[in-house]
This record gives C-alpha cells, sequence and structure tokens, in this order.
C-alpha cells in the first residue's frame, strides 16, 4: 500500500478584486529571494550585527568604478573622475574610490575638511556648491584646490582672498543652461541665454586677481536620455570659445557633473531599470562622440571631469530589515511593518527599491504595503510589492540604496543603524558603528537646575 505524500501546509489567502487600472505589476514573482551578500548569508551578518544593518560590497563599489573610466578613457583619451562626496560620503566608501583614482568633489566646507581628513590632497579637491565661505576658501587657495564660482559675491569674495594670498588664482565657473532635454537647473552658477555667464567671465578677467581656467555645469539627476549631456558639452563648448576669445581664459577642463541614472525603479516610471535606464557605455558613447567634435581643430584638447555619483554607489549598498508587525488594511491589502524606515531610507521617497525576502519561503505572493517604524504615515518603504507570506523575523533585503541614504538619514525616533563592509578577500568590516543613546546625547547639555527633574515630588 502506497504511503500518503502530503503537500506543505501554506497559509490561505483571500485577496479582494479591485477593478481599475491595467497591473502593472506582471505576473507575481515566485521564489525570488537574496540569501548572501557577496558569499557573507545574510542570517549571519544579521546574527553579529542586528537589524536593521547597511551593508556595502567593496567589490561592487570597485567594479562599477573600474567600468565607469574604462567606459570614457577608451573613447576619450583625458578624463578626470571626481567622486561626489554628498552622494555618500563614508569613508570607506570615498577612500574605496580614491584607491581607484577618483578625486574629491565636495560641495561644503564639511566635505573638503572630510576630504582632508582623509588624505585627499588640496590639487585633487573639486570645490562645488554655492555657499563656500571664506574660511574654506582661504584653504581651499592655500591648498591648491580646484574652486567653481557659482555667483558674483563668491567672485568678489575670492578675489578678496587671492589679493591677501598674493596670488592669482585659476578657477572655474559653472554655467546654467537650457539643454532642451532636461529641466534647467537655473539656481545654480551663471546663466548662458541671460548672457549673464558672459558678463561674469569679462568681469573676472578685468579684476586680475582670478584666472579662468575651467568650465562646469551640472544639468539634473537621474538623466535618462544621454543626448542631454551632447547638448551641454556643444553649449559648454560654444561658451569656452568666447571665454577664450573675450575674457582672456585658456580653458583646461570641462566639468559635466553628474546625474547619470542606477539600476533604481523611479517612481512614477512605467518602464522597469533594465529597460528605462541606460548603460555606463552608451552615456560614454555620446558624450566622448560629443567631446571629440568639440574639440576638432584645437591644439589642445581640454581635460572630461566627471562627477557622477549615484550610478557607481547605488547598486553597491544593500538594507537589511526585518518584519516585526503584519495586519490588514481596510481595503483588504496586505501590510507589513518593518524594523526600518525613510529615516535611515530616504529614498524611498521617490524610488521603489527592488525589496526581497532572504530566504525560499512556500506561499501565494500578494500585493503588500510595507511600512517602516516611524509614527508618521508617510513612513512607507514600499507603496505595492509582491512578497510571499512573511513572519516576525522573518528579514527583506533592499537594494540598490547606495546613494544619498548615509548622507540624507535621520535620527528621527530610531537610532541609525551599522553599516558593515563585505571585503573582497569576504570578510565582513564595521565601517560605521551605529548610533547608541550616548551618541544621540553627547552634544545636549543640561543647563544647573534641569537635572532635578521633580522638585514639587512626583506629579499625580
Amino acid at each position: 500500500m502506497n504511503a500518503i505524500v502530503r503537500k506543505p501546509w501554506s497559509k490561505p489567502v483571500l485577496t479582494p478584486h479591485r477593478s481599475g487600472g491595467a497591473n502593472k505589476f506582471g505576473n507575481a514573482r515566485r521564489g525570488n529571494f537574496t540569501a548572501d551578500i557577496d558569499g557573507v548569508p545574510i542570517a549571519e551578518l544579521v546574527a553579529k550585527h542586528g537589524s536593521p544593518l547597511f551593508v556595502l560590497s567593496e567589490r561592487r563599489l570597485r567594479e562599477n568604478a573600474r567600468r565607469l573610466l574604462r567606459a570614457f578613457r577608451t573613447r576619450y583619451p583625458r578624463v578626470r573622475y571626481g567622486w561626489s562626496y554628498k552622494t555618500n560620503y563614508l569613508d570607506a566608501v570615498c577612500a574605496t574610490l580614491h584607491q581607484e583614482g577618483a578625486w574629491a568633489e565636495v560641495v561644503s566646507g564639511f566635505e573638503y575638511d572630510k576630504a582632508r581628513r582623509l588624505g585627499v590632497p588640496g590639487s585633487r579637491i573639486i570645490f562645488n556648491g554655492p555657499y563656500k565661505q571664506r574660511a574654506a576658501l582661504e584653504r581651499a587657495v592655500a591648498d591648491g584646490a580646484l574652486i567653481h564660482l557659482d555667483n558674483l559675491d563668491e567672485l568678489y569674495m575670492l578675489e578678496d582672498v587671492a589679493r591677501a594670498a598674493g596670488k592669482i588664482v585659476p578657477v572655474a565657473m559653472r554655467l546654467n543652461f537650457d539643454t532642451g532635454h532636461t529641466e534647467a537647473w537655473s539656481r545654480f552658477g551663471f546663466n548662458v541665454e541671460s548672457g549673464a555667464a558672459h558678463d561674469a567671465a569679462r568681469r573676472l578677467a578685468a579684476g586680475g586677481a582670478l584666472r579662468l581656467t575651467g568650465l562646469h555645469s551640472h544639468i539634473g539627476t537621474f538623466v535618462l536620455d544621454p543626448r542631454a549631456y551632447a547638448a551641454q558639452i556643444k553649449i559648454m563648448a560654444q561658451f569656452m570659445d568666447f571665454a577664450e576669445r573675450e575674457a582672456s581664459a585658456k580653458i583646461e577642463y570641462l566639468d559635466i557633473g553628474g546625474g547619470f541614472a542606477s539600476r533604481n525603479a523611479l517612481q512614477g516610471l512605467y518602464l522597469p531599470p533594465d529597460q528605462a535606464v541606460p548603460a555606463i557605455e552608451q552615456y560614454a558613447e555620446t558624450i566622448a562622440s560629443a567631446m571629440m567634435e568639440a574639440v576638432r581643430g584645437r591644439k589642445e584638447w581640454p581635460w572630461l571631469i566627471l562627477e557622477t555619483g549615484r550610478a557607481v554607489v547605488d547598486d553597491a549598498e544593500s538594507l537589511i530589515a526585518s518584519v516585526v508587525g503584519s495586519k490588514r488594511l481596510p481595503d483588504g491589502r496586505k501590510s507589513l511593518i518593518l524594523d526600518a524606515g525613510v529615516n535611515i531610507l530616504f529614498t524611498a521617497y521617490w524610488y521603489h527599491h527592488d525589496c526581497q525576502p532572504t530566504r525560499a519561503i512556500d506561499g501565494i505572493p500578494e500585493e503588500t504595503m510595507v511600512y517602516g517604524p516611524l509614527c508618521m504615515n508617510i513612513d512607507i518603504m514600499r507603496t505595492s510589492v509582491w512578497l510571499p507570506p512573511l513572519d516576525i523575523g522573518d528579514t527583506l533585503v533592499f537594494n540598490p540604496v547606495g546613494a544619498y541614504n548615509n548622507t540624507q538619514w535621520m535620527q528621527f525616533i530610531q537610532y541609525r543603524p551599522p553599516v558593515v563592509m563585505v571585503r573582497e578577500n569576504g570578510d565582513v568590516a564595521m565601517v560605521r558603528e551605529g548610533d547608541t543613546l550616548e551618541t544621540m546625547v553627547s552634544q545636549e547639555r543640561l543647563p544647573s537646575g534641569l537635572d532635578q527633574l521633580f522638585p514639587q515630588g512626583l506629579p499625580e
């Protein structure tokens, strides 16, 4: 007599039918999970370092930097890469990219100080941003940093600094203009269409304290159409010709900023990242072709400077979070509560981060809303994602999350978690300790007399 083979039990699911728009999810994914990061089991990482936990991949970070430089340097011979500190200024990230040949691109005195503390010489720092304090400019002049002017007031102040130092200081001008492909970032720099940039270049030359050697512009963020960069370079090259002809300039470099998209899912974009986001090589081909056209006939070719951040670091970092609760919403949808929210994953406001379990889970996937632990209704990690039945203690991994989350995270309600790096040899290194009560209150000071909390006795 044959033995009865029972199928494994799985939780029943009741999914209410909701008529309306087309299904943007396609078929529900079954069996998708991520059990390790670069060969290190996620369960081991959580057991040792807790949850939530950010995990960096040194291997992926280096591979991305090498791919970027290879794609551009094989198409245009004079390329420099400035790592955008504001994207992720953890020392371990910056040091890894500096080892791969990146300069430091900073936008504040704080970031400048951080780069110098890490050991980056001033001559390898690009100093951008709309607000540079005089003391920071004085240090940048002394260090020989590349200073990019944002406005006339800054130009006047830098002239005064240069005269006080007895130097003629080489500088770059930040330009803004309409490429016709992206929304113009007119807040930063000198506008080309209005003639303000031309007037500033003439004023700079007439002052005698500064020397124009570079041009910089940044046309936006998450730019999906490489043709925008071709238009950018054409406009910058036209201004370069003007500056050299009429403003006594000798332009040594064109800095096209950053803005390359990562393989993340931008909210409101219908196509998945694999179809919507150009490869680095596509950006490189379009940009290098435009540069070759711009330098045609020139005796000396200017350097091309890149400042891309997101495309290099985003998929090199993951966030592990644990399920701490679940419930049904009034409309019948499943919802999960995690121990990580938008306080540490700020980019959840505009990306649908890929979100997967960390083990194989039996059961029928269903549409799920994923919340964080914060006491505010907008703490939403994913508005809708197909997930199998998860229990308390199960973990999810979010990726890509390497861009802007470790620089824009908050200490709101919850401690910020630790960050570890999986090294290329498989070792796991702590690169930032998690917050504790001591770190949170270390800068607070309690005025005299307030240490006696209940002078009239305990309240009823």
